[in-house]
C-alpha cells in the first residue's frame, strides 16, 4: 500500500505475499480493512451539537443487539436444503447452534438467549428431544437424500458405508450403551455404534444407531436395505472398507444382487491366492485382476507411496517392541497376534524374542492394496471410487471435532437418538456450506466462514413515528461484507 505525498509515492505498509488463493484473499481483505481504518482516522473531528442530537435519537431507536450472522447465512442454506419443512423453530436453532456453538443443551439455550435473543426453558428442550427422533429422523433423511440427488445431477448409484464408535463418560451399561471394541481406544467405557451412509463427495444420506457391543460387520446390510427400499432404488453400488468384509456380508450382498467394492485383507487370503499376489511384482501405479469364485474378483494394486508408509509403520512397531523387550516391559497383553505383536516369538516357558524373519517377510506386502468386487468396473475406476471412502472418515472426524458429537450429555436412549439426529442435520448443513463456498470461489474455508459468522451482529431499530422495526446488519469489515455479498445477503433486512 502506498501514499502519495508531494507528487511522489511512499510505501506505507506491506501485508505479505503468497501463491495460495485463500491466503491472497485474506491478505487483500486485511489490506482493505487497514486502508479504511486510516481514512477513518483522517476524518475524525469534533462532533457538532446537531450530530450529537442525531446520535441520541438513534440510540433511543435501538431495541436490541444480537448475533445475526449464523441465521443470515446458515439459516438461508437450511431453507435451501429444505429443512424448513420441519416446522419447529427449536429444531432450526439447535441445528445451527451445533455448528456455531457446539455444546451441551443447557449451554446451548444459554447461548441462544444471550447472543440471539431466543428464550427456551431447558425442560421444554428435553420434552422436544424426547419426540424428535421418532418424529423427524425419517423426514431429515428424506430431505437430505432429495437435496443430495439434486446436487449430484439427479442420479444416485454409488453409496459409501462406514461405522464409528461414540463412547460415554459413564460407568454403567444399559440396553444401548454397552462396552465393546472401541475405535477410540476407550474399551472400558460404554459406547454406541453409529453407521453412516454417504454419497460421492461425502453428502450424508442416512444413519443408524446400534448397541455398543454389536459386531460392525452386522450393521451394514440393515442400513443399506432400509435405504434402498425406502427410496425405491434399483441399482446400488456399495463401497466399504475391510472392517466390514466378512463371509456372511459377501454372501448376503451376492444373494440380494448388490454390486459392491470392499477393501480386501490380502494376507488372510488362501495360500494359492497369496502366491499369485506376490508373484505379480507390480510397479508403481499398476494393478491386476485375480478372478475368484461366484463372479468375484480380487483387484490388487501397488503404489510406492503406500509402500513407504507401510514400511515406516512396520519399523515403528518393531522399534516399540525392541524398546519394551530391552527394558523387560513386555507383559501378558503383548502375547497375542494383534498388530505388531505378531513379530514376538515365545520360546520355552519364559523366553520371548523378536522374530525378525517374520518382520522381513511382511515387507513383501508393503505397498499392496486389495479390493474385492463383483462389479465390471475397470481397476482404475474401481480404485478411484474406493478412494472416496476417506470422505466418510472425514465426516466422522468433523462430527467429532468441529460439531462435537461427543461428549454426549444424555443418558436416555431417545435423547441420545435426538442428539445424533441434530448432529446428522448439522453435518449436512456444514457440507452444503462447504459446497457453495467452493462453487462461488469464495477463497474461504468452512472453518474461517464460521468464525466470521460469529462476529456479525445486528441492531433492531424501531422508528418512533411509524413503530416499524428494521434489522441493521453490522458488517463493518471487508471480510464480513465479502462473505455476505457472495451469498447475496442484504445488510439492511
Amino acid at each position: 500500500m502506498i501514499e502519495k505525498r508531494g507528487g511522489k509515492n511512499y510505501l506505507v505498509k506491506t501485508i505479505g505475499s503468497s501463491k495460495d488463493e485463500e491466503q491472497l484473499t485474506q491478505m487483500k481483505l486485511q489490506a482493505q480493512d487497514y486502508i479504511e481504518a486510516q481514512l477513518c482516522q483522517l476524518h475524525l473531528g469534533l462532533v457538532d451539537p446537531e450530530e450529537e442530537q442525531w446520535f441520541s435519537q438513534m440510540y433511543h431507536c435501538i431495541r436490541r443487539v444480537q448475533l445475526i450472522g449464523p441465521e443470515l447465512l446458515l439459516g438461508k442454506l437450511f431453507d435451501q436444503i429444505g429443512f424448513n419443512q420441519i416446522p419447529e423453530a427449536l429444531f432450526r436453532h439447535l441445528v445451527i447452534s451445533r455448528i456455531i456453538y457446539p455444546s451441551s443443551k443447557l449451554k446451548t439455550i444459554r447461548y441462544l438467549k444471550e447472543y440471539e435473543g431466543k428464550s427456551y426453558e431447558i425442560q421444554s428442550v428435553y420434552r422436544y428431544l424426547d419426540k424428535l427422533h421418532s418424529r423427524q429422523k425419517g423426514k431429515v433423511e428424506q430431505i437430505s437424500y432429495e437435496h443430495t440427488v439434486e446436487v449430484l445431477g439427479g442420479e444416485l448409484s454409488v453409496v459409501f458405508y462406514d461405522v464409528t464408535t461414540i463412547y460415554f463418560e459413564a460407568e454403567r451399561e444399559d440396553e444401548l450403551r454397552k462396552t465393546g471394541f472401541s475405535k477410540e481406544g476407550k474399551h472400558k467405557h460404554p459406547q454406541i455404534l453409529l453407521g453412516l451412509l454417504v454419497s460421492i463427495d461425502g453428502y450424508p444420506l442416512a444413519y443408524e444407531i446400534f448397541e455398543g457391543n454389536k459386531y460392525e460387520g452386522h450393521t451394514m446390510l440393515p442400513v443399506v436395505e432400509s435405504f434402498k427400499k425406502r427410496f425405491e432404488l434399483k441399482r446400488l453400488v456399495i463401497i466399504a472398507d475391510a472392517g466390514l468384509l466378512s463371509k456372511d456380508n459377501v454372501e448376503q450382498l451376492l444373494e440380494k444382487q448388490y454390486e459392491f467394492i470392499l477393501g480386501a485383507r490380502l494376507k488372510t487370503e488362501a495360500a494359492s491366492i497369496k502366491e499369485q499376489i506376490l508373484a505379480l511384482k507390480l510397479k508403481d501405479g499398476e494393478s491386476r485382476i485375480i478372478p475368484k469364485q461366484s463372479d468375484l474378483s480380487l483387484i490388487v494394486s501397488y503404489t510406492m507411496s503406500r509402500a513407504a508408509k507401510d514400511s515406516y509403520n512396520r519399523n515403528r512397531g518393531l522399534k516399540k517392541l525392541e524398546k519394551a523387550l530391552s527394558k523387560g516391559k513386555l507383559t501378558k497383553q503383548h502375547i497375542n497376534n494383534r498388530g505388531y505383536n505378531k513379530y514376538l516369538k515365545i520360546q520355552g516357558d519364559v523366553h520371548i524374542s523378536i522374530d525378525y524373519s517374520k518382520f522381513d517377510a511382511d515387507g513383501s506386502w508393503d505397498g499392496l492394496k486389495g479390493y474385492l468386487t463383483n462389479t465390471k468396473l475397470k481397476p482404475k475406476q474401481l480404485i478411484k471410487n474406493y478412494n472416496e471412502l476417506w470422505k466418510i472418515e472425514r465426516a466422522f472426524r468433523i462430527s467429532k471435532t468441529d460439531l462435537r458429537i461427543r461428549p454426549v450429555y444424555h443418558r436416555l436412549q431417545r435423547r441420545i437418538e435426538a442428539h445424533i439426529c441434530i448432529s446428522f442435520t448439522a453435518y449436512k448443513l456444514y457440507k452444503e456450506l462447504e459446497r457453495q463456498l467452493k462453487q462461488k470461489n469464495a477463497g474461504l474455508s468452512v472453518e474461517r466462514s464460521i468464525e466470521i459468522l460469529r462476529t456479525i451482529y445486528g441492531v433492531v431499530l424501531k422508528y418512533p413515528k411509524s413503530s416499524q422495526t428494521k434489522m441493521l446488519v453490522l458488517a463493518k469489515t471487508e471480510i464480513q461484507r465479502h462473505l455476505l455479498r457472495i451469498f447475496d445477503i442484504n445488510l439492511l433486512g
